[in-house]
């Protein structure tokens, strides 16, 4: 029963600086790092705090999951990124909810006392696509178990089993979103807990809006034609006509 804490990077080296540090011990009993080819100091500081860095060759966030993966032994398995908007204090409880049996463990920007860090903005445009997508899911899914409040957070724990089992292939951020969705469908424990989001530090956002809501777009369109579902051109419909006016701005973080 053991614990691996998978930091993905790439040029955050104001958020390792702030979080690093701030890692308890014993928080993991095996803590590397992925690592897209930064130039900023990222590696050398990782490297300070004697965490095993593995080289990202191929560009994607879920390139660097697979990556992560392939490079731990842990049984019970969290991703972190260190860019400020993930609370390093939920790490703890995602291992916590895996070692009780979920089989995925997500830390949710939508559940009661969560916060997400387009709270404040008058439009929360990123949120509202989030939203809609997670929608979507539940509805195609999930529709006779608990709700799933946040889909896409990359912020997340999986048991190794389940990860290998999924064998998600996804290249980029919709690697969450497939993750998720496989779970649904194969009716397996996905557990959520209210974090509070907040504001990057530091760094450059990955991904382009443009880009990252079409791959959104396009995988759920693909998995709902791949089911062949009775009520799947309803769903389809509402999707791409929703989403398609929406999804340039689902990646403002993402």
């Amino acid at each position: 029963m053991s614990r691996t804490l998978i930091i993905l990077t790439l040029n955050e080296i104001e958020g390792v600086r702030t979080f690093i540090p701030l890692l308890p011990n014993d928080v993991a009993d095996e803590i590397i790092a992925v690592d897209g080819g930064s130039t900023d100091g990222t590696r050398e500081f990782l490297q300070e705090y004697q965490i095993p860095i593995f080289n990202q060759t191929r560009r994607g966030r879920g390139e660097a999951f697979r990556v992560g993966v392939a490079h731990s032994s842990g049984e019970f398995i969290v991703f972190f990124s260190p860019d400020g908007n993930e609370d390093p204090d939920d790490i703890p409880r995602l291992f916590e909810l895996l070692e009780a049996g979920a089989d995925i463990a997500i830390a949710s920007r939508f559940l009661p006392g969560a916060q997400n860090e387009e709270d404040d903005e008058a439009l929360p445009l990123r949120k509202w696509v989030n939203q809609a997508f997670t929608l979507l899911a539940n509805l195609n899914w999930n529709r006779d178990r608990p709700y799933v409040t946040d889909t896409i957070n990359g912020y997340r724990g999986v048991r190794r089993a389940v990860f290998e089992a999924i064998s998600p292939s996804s290249m980029g951020y919709t690697i969450e979103y497939e993750m998720t969705i496989a779970a649904m469908r194969a009716k397996l424990t996905i557990v959520e807990i209210p974090t509070i989001e907040q504001k990057r530090i530091g760094g450059e956002t990955k991904g382009a809006s443009w880009p990252t809501g079409v791959a959104f777009l396009k995988f759920f369109l693909g998995e709902v034609k791949r089911d062949v579902q009775p009520h799947a051109p309803l769903v389809v419909l509402a999707g791409a006509v929703g989403l398609v006016l929406v999804s340039w701005a689902i990646a403002r973080r993402r």
